[in-house]
Formats: structure tokens, C-alpha cells, sequence
């Protein structure tokens, strides 16, 4: 999704993106254009340099975010004192974020009321298409405030308010056909240092575990996104560094094949 720069359209236009170019579709978000099956007539062409991104969905149906990476959950679990519960090894468990607050590429992301400990999470985002099936991938960040979850965890409900403040999504939605979701380097930069680097097909379940898990008792609907959870290594948190978030730090989570989605902290 885009908006020309002179428009600063709030929900934006689907478009595909050629070389230096975006070709505007004639679908009016990007759920009508699966729901239309994933095929539109094309309009104006801008400059990329004219145009501004827009999350790939504004408000999604739903927004579930799992936790597919063995290194990510064990190091979390070991700053616990804890070790990997059976159940993870058997089921892909997911929870559901907000999708009223969703932030683009190069969007400026509140600072949380009530926390002292924002942290980034580097993630990978599937766009549910036509049918329940993937339409595209896209860079997640999972943004959350570890004091606010760390408390409210406790009581034994949640992710909740330690998480619903934000997510990032982009900055581009590319399609199976170009990236499937299986492998991809996965690098996390703050204010140009990186903090972290790990690997796409480190995923312990898999892109059809996870939409099965998601899909059972229940259907998918074109535009919920789907996130991978945090890759190994890919938050704050794992590092045990106190190195939180500050108000004007530059976020950068990138993913070969997809590109670089970045916010500042406001």
C-alpha cells in the first residue's frame, strides 16, 4: 500500500512495484484485491521518491502473533530460570495483538505510557490471501513493553497491554512467487548498530503449521496477518543487556528478500 506524498492518502493504495516505479491497482485495499483473485486493472505510475508507504493492511481482520523459533523461546525461558514447556514441541501457540494499531514503514511509534523497557522484536509476517492461503510476506515488528508484560503475565493472561500499543508491518508485501518464507538472513539495527541477526528457516514450525493451528475451528480471512514470533536473538530481552528503547532511537529490522522496515521511537 502507498499514497502519493502530496496526498497523504491515510490508508493508501494497493500498488506493484516495478524497478523505480509503483503501478497503482484498481482495488480499493488490499483484502478486495485477494478477495478479487489477486488481479487488478492498473492505473498512474509514481516514482518511488514520490511516494510515501502505508502498512501493507491498516486494520487487519486479525492480528496472531506466533512463537516459531526454539532459540527465541528457550532464551527467554532461561532468563526465567525455566526450560522449554513439552507442549511448544507440539503445537504451534499463538496470541492475538491489536489490530487498531498498526504502524508503516518510516512511521513515527509512540513511546509507551507506563514502561521503562521498550524492546523491539524482529519478526516475519505472513498476509493471509485468497482462500486462507499466504498472499504475501512482509517484515513484523512486535514492539513491547517487557516491565508491563512481565507484571501483567504473572496473573496468567496474556501477552496484553505490555504488547497492544503498536506493531510495524512492511514496508512492501512480496508474493510467494518471489519469496516463499522458507530461509532468509534476519537483522535488527538501532541507530545504525546491529543488535541482531539470525535466520528465517531456523522456524521450528513451519508457514502451513502455523496457518493450520490458526485456521482450525475457525476460517482465515484475506488481510490477517500471521507472524512467525521472534526470530532467535531477535529482541532486546534475549540479550539480558538493559540496552531498552530510548525516545528518538531508529529501529531498522530487515529480512533479505523483503527489505528494511524502519521506525523512530517518538
Amino acid at each position: 500500500m502507498f499514497t502519493p506524498k502530496e496526498l497523504a492518502l491515510e490508508r493508501g493504495w494497493p500498488g506493484r512495484i516495478e524497478g523505480d516505479r509503483v503501478i497503482q491497482l484498481a482495488a480499493q485495499t488490499l483484502q478486495s484485491f485477494f478477495t478479487g483473485g489477486g488481479s487488478a486493472r492498473e492505473h498512474a505510475e509514481y516514482a518511488l521518491d514520490d511516494v510515501e508507504f502505508r502498512p501493507p493492511v491498516l486494520r487487519p481482520p486479525s492480528v496472531r502473533d506466533f512463537m516459531a523459533f526454539e532459540e527465541h523461546v528457550a532464551n527467554t525461558r532461561r532468563n526465567r530460570g525455566s526450560e522449554v514447556p513439552e507442549e511448544w514441541y507440539e503445537i504451534p501457540v499463538f496470541y492475538f495483538s491489536n489490530p487498531h494499531a498498526i504502524y508503516a514503514h518510516d512511521e513515527v511509534v509512540p513511546y509507551p505510557e507506563g514502561t521503562e523497557e521498550l524492546d523491539y522484536e524482529l519478526e516475519c509476517a505472513a498476509i493471509i490471501g485468497a482462500e486462507g492461503k499466504i498472499g504475501g510476506f512482509t517484515v513484523m515488528n512486535d514492539w513491547s513493553a517487557r516491565d508491563v508484560q512481565r507484571q501483567e503475565m504473572r496473573v496468567g493472561l496474556g501477552p496484553a497491554k505490555g504488547k497492544d500499543f503498536a506493531t510495524s508491518l512492511g514496508p512492501i508485501l512480496v508474493t510467494p512467487d518471489e519469496f516463499d518464507g522458507t530461509s532468509g538472513a534476519m537483522t535488527a539495527r538501532v541507530n545504525g548498530d546491529e543488535r541482531s541477526r539470525g535466520e528465517l528457516g531456523a522456524m521450528f514450525h513451519k508457514w502451513d503449521a502455523l496457518l493450520g493451528q490458526a485456521a482450525r475451528n475457525t476460517i482465515l480471512a484475506p488481510g490477517d496477518v500471521i507472524g512467525s514470533g521472534t526470530v532467535g536473538s531477535g529482541c532486546i530481552l534475549e540479550h539480558g543487556d538493559g540496552r531498552w528503547l530510548q525516545r528518538g532511537d531508529v529501529v531498522e529490522l530487515e529480512i533479505d528478500g523483503i527489505g528494511v522496515l524502519r521506525n523512530t521511537v517518538g
